[in-house]
């Protein structure tokens, strides 16, 4: 069985790569630096789920602190790197766009540097579907021009996929990169919709809506990610490819689904669209086919299910994960 480090350990889709890893029977080396971008506890119930088990392995490490990473590097031995730290999120990275840069770009400059100082041949780099902008053709292929950037998140990891290509060029680096798009699923986080529309339903919050609610996501389940991130291992040479579910639905339409699950009508605070959100995704999805084998199999209904029956089970604190910007 593989050894394999990754990044971001402790946050969403790493926690769901982490456990398909060690149903596999690999050995998982797992560092994050909890920070605080996103209410903790949430990583925090991650993480302690998968410390219970012994062929998982955690430290705390920023991947900005390359001092760090060399000495853990020179400690452990690897066979790929699935790099999932990142600080995420279109609007937050309008107030705080330095720190996005740092992490996102600084941070995976230092992997990628320590890869190719240490001989660790492939490289799997966690991208975002926020790269396609308003005037890209959908569905979104990955050759389409993503140079034109709507957000400080997404220019941070366009300049992180450049950088990917630039070690693939010089240090033959295999590297696959995967740009993910709009995942949810239990224990997700709480700046994403999924998580905001069941908490406020439940709770019989207000539920903010920007914009008319029309706008259109590719939503795609945590798990079917995961599986896709555990192929891409497999790959040789430099490859971009998309995972969504290639099943595009208006927001309003997933509120009315989560208020039918729940048993509770909403009531919504309209507010004005966000300038840096692309208005629709839709993946265009035969390169993972192809390559990975990989379709989504987990449909919506059956997402949401998951994702209230596990607000449910943890309601005694979920209720007060903080999910207002602001």
């Amino acid at each position: 069985m593989a050894k394999y480090l990754l990044t971001g350990a402790a946050g969403f889709i790493g926690s769901f790569v982490a456990q398909k890893l060690l149903d596999n029977g690999d050995t998982i080396l797992g560092i994050d630096n909890l920070n605080d971008a996103y209410d903790v506890r949430l990583k925090q119930w991650r993480l302690e789920r998968l410390r219970s088990q012994d062929a998982f392995h955690y430290e705390n490490i920023d991947i900005q602190d390359r001092e760090r990473l060399d000495r853990f590097w020179k400690e452990y031995e690897f066979e790929a790197v699935i790099n999932l730290a990142a600080r995420a999120g279109v609007r937050q990275s309008i107030s705080d766009p330095e720190i996005y840069f740092r992490t996102n770009v600084n941070g995976t400059l230092n992997l990628l540097e320590l890869c190719q100082r240490y001989s660790v041949s492939k490289f799997v780099q966690a991208s975002t579907s926020s790269l396609y902008a308003k005037t890209t053709a959908r569905p979104f292929r990955e050759d389409a021009n993503v140079g034109k950037p709507l957000s400080p998140y997404a220019a941070s990891k366009g300049a992180a996929e450049m950088l990917c290509h630039s070690y693939h060029h010089l240090y033959n680096i295999d590297i696959t990169i995967l740009r993910y798009f709009t995942v949810f699923g239990p224990a997700g986080r709480p700046d994403m919709s999924i998580f905001r529309f069941v908490q406020w339903v439940t709770e019989g919050r207000p539920v903010v809506i920007f914009g008319d609610g029309k706008q259109e996501r590719d939503f795609t389940f945590v798990e079917d990610i995961a599986a896709g991130t555990v192929s891409a291992l497999g790959l040789t040479g430099f490859e971009v490819i998309n995972l969504g579910s290639d099943s595009p639905v208006q927001l309003l339409e997933v509120l009315g689904q989560i208020e039918d699950l729940i048993g509770k009508k909403a009531s919504i605070d309209w507010q004005d669209e966000q300038p840096a959100d692309v208005r629709a995704t839709w993946a265009h999805i035969e390169k993972a086919r192809g390559l990975l084998q990989w379709e989504p199999r987990t449909n919506l209904a059956d997402g949401l299910r998951a994702c209230i029956n596990w607000y449910d089970e943890q309601r005694s604190w979920a209720k007060d994960v903080r999910t207002i910007d602001g």
